[in-house]
């Protein structure tokens, strides 16, 4: 975090506690104080707060899916507690409640994966119906887990080590594990898939370096150097649509930007530059060399870089095209969101085009005044869920927990598996009139 010998500098916002993009990064969810906002990030002048839910405080997780209503939420208050809504509806589809906090949920057309320190619970999306659960899974205590966003495969990453840099996939449709990949020394510190699913990128905790592998060979595809001076906390990995670059944003105050190019030998050839001379020389060096020197020299540098105007503040990134441009989204804790222009060709330094306020100037004095007021006051905390706090003809859900079963489905003495909550009718996460319908598919 910024240190307060550096008043000049941004800090962090008092609303503000998590931000996450969406699947297909059209829109941007916020969780805060009162609750959460959702934004459409589809133009790059104007940000539109599409939905402001308050129904309960200190979100810490909020996650759309895709352009639909349905958001999952996750509050300090109830932290082993899952609600599902239809925010357009104002109603609540469902709730979950588990044995432990919940520190991440991904899902996408087909799944829902609830991501627990050391567990990870599989839904299906169209019922929530509990379809696996993953037991004493690695100790996890960021709850990092990726899920590709493209149902057809489904493929959900999560470490498979806590000490070292493993990375297990595993096949949320057929419930199978797929692989298990040996991406770093050091234990891991971010992951993601891109759109289709057939590439993985990870980082470890050192943040020095950032590799892709083939999904599901596992096979490392590319290698690329963040930093040497420094380790890093990678804070966010985010491939674009066409998987053509990746961006890393961390704790520093630099966004890089990779291009995933294959360098073929027949173009170096064409262009006896000297560059590739000196990269022939390298190559044929490096057989000679230690594995880390020899490492260290085939991985590419930044195409494009980000300057902050931060240090330290925690923020996520993601590439989108927005009016058929290529943009780098940068939404901080500060409390804004930072829209800048990537040159697909010549890469560089990125231009800022737009910074968006999260917050409404008269709302950070209400706040804090609030803030003033709680102080002075001794208010009862919040407990009750959203059913239980809007006009319904029907009794509010219970709470309530079911003994446990096992990955093969024996009961297991002492875990606790959720039980889905809702007051009326099936529970049921397909809007057709929101989205395309997913096909039933035989798995």
């Amino acid at each position: 975090m910024e240190s307060p010998d550096a008043p000049d500098g941004p800090e962090v916002h008092r609303g503000f506690i998590c931000a996450s993009f969406n699947q297909d990064t059209t829109s941007l969810s916020v969780g805060t104080k009162t609750g959460y906002r959702l934004f459409s990030v589809t133009a790059a002048d104007k940000l539109d707060c599409i939905h402001e839910g308050v129904e309960c405080p200190d979100v810490y997780i909020v996650e759309r899916l895709f352009s639909s209503s349905l958001v999952v939420v996750v509050s300090l208050s109830m932290p082993r507690r899952m609600n599902v809504y239809h925010f357009k509806k104002g109603t609540e589809i469902c709730n979950y409640s588990y044995s432990n906090n919940i520190l991440s949920v991904r899902l996408n057309r087909q799944r829902l994966v609830v991501c627990l320190e050391e567990s990870i619970y599989i839904h299906n999306i169209k019922d929530m119906k509990l379809l696996k659960t993953l037991l004493n899974t690695p100790n996890n205590p960021s709850g990092l887990c990726a899920l590709s966003v493209n149902h057809s495969n489904s493929y959900l990453a999560y470490p498979g080590s806590a000490t070292i840099g493993e990375i297990t996939v595993y096949d949320a449709n057929n419930l199978s594990t797929v692989t298990l990949i040996q991406a770093h020394d050091s234990p891991l510190a971010a992951l993601t898939f891109n759109a289709s699913g057939t590439k993985l990128a990870s980082a470890s905790e050192k943040g020095t370096v950032i590799r892709v592998f083939s999904i599901p060979e596992g096979q490392r595809l590319f290698e690329f150097r963040r930093g040497m001076k420094r380790y890093v906390s990678i804070s966010s990995l985010s491939f674009s649509a066409d998987a053509q670059f990746l961006c890393a944003s961390s704790n520093t105050e630099t966004v890089h930007i990779f291009k995933l190019e294959q360098h073929s030998p027949s173009q170096e050839e064409e262009s006896p530059t000297w560059s590739a001379y000196v990269g022939k020389m390298f190559t044929a060096a490096s057989t000679y060399l230690p594995t880390q020197v020899s490492d260290m020299m085939h991985q590419d540098r930044a195409f494009a870089t980000v300057r902050l105007n931060m240090f330290g503040l925690k923020n996520i990134c993601a590439l989108a095209t927005i009016q058929k441009l290529p943009r780098l989204l940068v939404a901080s804790s500060d409390g804004y969101l930072y829209i800048y222009n990537v040159d697909p060709q010549d890469g560089g330094e990125c231009v800022l085009v737009q910074k968006h306020r999260l917050f409404d100037t008269s709302e950070e004095q209400v706040e804090q005044k609030e803030e003033e007021t709680l102080e002075d006051d001794s208010l009862q905390p919040v407990s009750q869920s959203y059913a239980a706090t809007v006009a319904l003809p029907s009794t509010p859900p219970s709470s309530t927990t079911l003994m446990g079963y096992s990955e093969d489905g024996g009961a297991q003495k002492g875990e606790v598996i959720p039980e889905h909550e809702f007051a009326e009718g099936p529970v049921c996460l397909d809007d057709e009139n929101e989205f395309p319908p997913v096909s039933n598919q035989s798995i």
